[in-house]
């Protein structure tokens, strides 16, 4: 019961934070995107982890994006998907590769299976505190009341999650 009511919390913190917050509507919808996302790799992930590892399912996953990627860029860039990187650009794919897929995919399929999906799933609601936070740091974005009571709300669910009882042993993968 604590962990479905820090997880009720983190979303309504999400939710404020990208809804009401210096979000939009458009802002709150590919959040909600991004949370069923974060719920597939998971869900699809638990079965495959102790059979293939986490830098097998990191590789495999991030292969299979290539393609639905290359679509996504010819649909909405046409041949102007394939113009030379600035250096800006290039710093910035390298960053998107590295440490935004490599490491968070591995880092994910890592703590999956030692946390379960439950108490891991607590973690997705610190994307749109990434994002505030990000645009801060940036100086893009200023942090608007409700963009720091969704962030206050989320660390408060995570918080209310971890203390919810764990069984001493890790979660079992199904099947």
């Amino acid at each position: 019961p604590r962990l479905l009511m820090g997880a009720s919390v983190v979303v309504a913190g999400a939710t404020l934070a990208t809804g009401l917050g210096s979000g939009n509507p458009t802002g709150l919808l590919w959040a909600l995107g991004a949370l069923a996302g974060e719920v597939s790799f998971s869900m699809l992930a638990i079965p495959l982890l102790p059979k293939l590892g986490a830098i097998r399912v990191s590789a495999y996953s991030t292969a299979l994006a290539v393609p639905m990627l290359a679509v996504v860029g010819l649909v909405q860039e046409g041949s102007a998907m394939f113009r030379t990187p600035t250096a800006a650009e290039t710093l910035g794919f390298a960053y998107l590769a590295v440490v935004v897929t490599v490491m968070a995919f591995f880092l994910w399929y890592t703590s999956l299976p030692k946390l379960g999906p439950g108490t891991a799933g607590l973690f997705a609601g610190l994307i749109p505190v990434g994002a505030i936070v990000t645009g801060l740091v940036l100086g893009i974005a200023t942090p608007s009341v409700y963009d720091l009571a969704g962030a206050g709300l989320v660390i408060v669910g995570i918080l209310v999650g971890l203390t919810a009882r764990r069984s001493p042993e890790p979660v079992p993968a199904p099947g």
